[in-house]
């Protein structure tokens, strides 16, 4: 018996390679897939803003996983679409802008060595940040977005950002400080387990990677110490919002704190997903009750528009622990969408 055929489409009508969302491979919002790392083989010119993936989480203090982070909120970025990108509150695409924006894929980090795993992921940066950008007339350094991973992995790309733009001020949304002296929180072990999640920026202070000028938002976690966390806190150069300001002074007041702070330097972006609430973002490893919603901070980075973002993460999703719904991961993945419409906003001037 002869197959049916559909009396009104012909078979030559049939296209298989466009018009869905869930088909080829999963990069971050159907974006074009660059071998970011073989520039011989892409040659220059390729993209303006690169995604990277950076799979580790052997340096974290409570539940593990999200070395599966980037897979996860490339996942979660399926929904998005660049040419359907049109944002409802400004009217623009970001996709449709002037920059070329990439996947580059995850680097391949070791997990046996979390010391040699961080120089695989901060020579991995340098050779994306190395090359030539697709407009050099809006910033000849291509910017990284990282998809974490553990918020270790921010270390390897504030050193990295410091050989291409200078030392930068940190906006680092998160419910913890991540200032503590490796003397507290592991290195009383070793030298070794002393870098880690929790002690990233006070090494990147010491290390003069960031500006007395940085700031945290959403904390709420409880200290170590009574005194001596707040002020080697400030001693790193940072002030803080805490997660209860925003009842105090709403989602603007937090913007103009922000951007009072940092003022006219050149900015990178730290977002631990932990700082939303675990109503909204569960799948993590060290969840704080009593944080933002995933409405308000959109809200806030949105309001950042101007600063000079020269880089940006979001890390700790470790989706094992998301909910059936993957409220963690979409809202990992709308939260990218926000940081590349701060670069794409505001090119950077050397």
């Amino acid at each position: 018996m002869p197959p049916l055929q559909h009396p009104f489409i012909s078979d030559d009508s049939i296209d298989v390679t466009t018009d869905s969302k869930f088909f080829g491979l999963t990069t971050y919002a159907h974006l074009p897939y660059v071998n970011c790392l073989k520039p011989d083989e892409t040659g220059p010119g390729k993209y303006d803003i690169a995604i990277l993936g950076a799979p580790f989480d052997t340096s974290v203090t409570g539940r593990p996983g999200a070395r599966f982070g980037p897979a996860g909120i490339r996942r979660g970025s399926q929904r998005i679409e660049p040419r359907d990108a049109w944002n409802i509150y400004t009217g623009k695409n970001t996709f449709k802008s002037w920059a070329k924006i990439v996947d580059c894929g995850d680097v391949r980090m070791t997990f046996l060595d979390n010391t040699i795993a961080l120089k695989q992921l901060e020579k991995a940066h340098q050779i994306i940040s190395g090359q030539p950008s697709s407009t050099p007339e809006k910033g000849h350094i291509p910017r990284i977005v990282v998809l974490g991973g553990d918020h270790t992995t921010t270390l390897a790309a504030l050193r990295s950002t410091y050989d291409r733009f200078g030392a930068v001020s940190v906006i680092h949304f998160d419910s913890h400080l991540d200032t503590w002296d490796p003397k507290v929180l592991g290195g009383d072990l070793s030298s070794y387990a002393g870098v880690n999640h929790g002690t990233f920026l006070h090494i990147a202070h010491e290390e003069g990677l960031i500006l007395n000028s940085s700031i945290h938002a959403a904390v709420r976690a409880p200290m170590m110490r009574e005194k001596d966390d707040l002020t080697n806190d400030r001693r790193c150069g940072f002030s803080i919002i805490t997660a209860r300001d925003i009842d105090l002074i709403g989602a603007q007041g937090v913007i103009d704190a922000l951007k009072e702070r940092v003022g006219n330097n050149k900015v990178y972006i730290s977002l631990d997903i932990d700082s939303l609430d675990p109503a909204f973002a569960p799948a993590t490893g060290t969840s704080e009750p009593g944080g933002w919603s995933t409405r308000e901070m959109l809200t806030i980075l949105d309001g950042l528009t101007g600063l000079q973002v020269v880089g940006a993460d979001v890390v700790e999703v470790a989706p094992i622990y998301d909910n059936p719904g993957e409220t963690t991961v979409l809202a990992a993945a709308e939260i990218v969408q926000s940081l590349l419409t701060l670069m794409v906003h505001t090119p950077i001037d050397l």
